[in-house]
């Protein structure tokens, strides 16, 4: 039979790597277009007008 010890270890691993390329990718996309700056903005907007401010 063949052990299966480090398996678990190996596919956190690759689950890791495959977020971090999912994460540098958006990161990527975002940093070339204003959609952070945006989303940002619309984001404190409706804080400011939940807060009434």
């Amino acid at each position: 039979m063949s052990s299966d010890t480090g398996q678990a270890t190996a596919e956190y691993a690759l689950v890791i790597v495959a977020a971090a390329v999912v994460a540098v990718a958006l990161i990527t996309w975002a940093s070339g277009s204003d959609v952070l700056p945006d989303f940002f903005s619309a984001v404190i907007n409706r804080v400011r007008g939940m807060a009434g401010a």
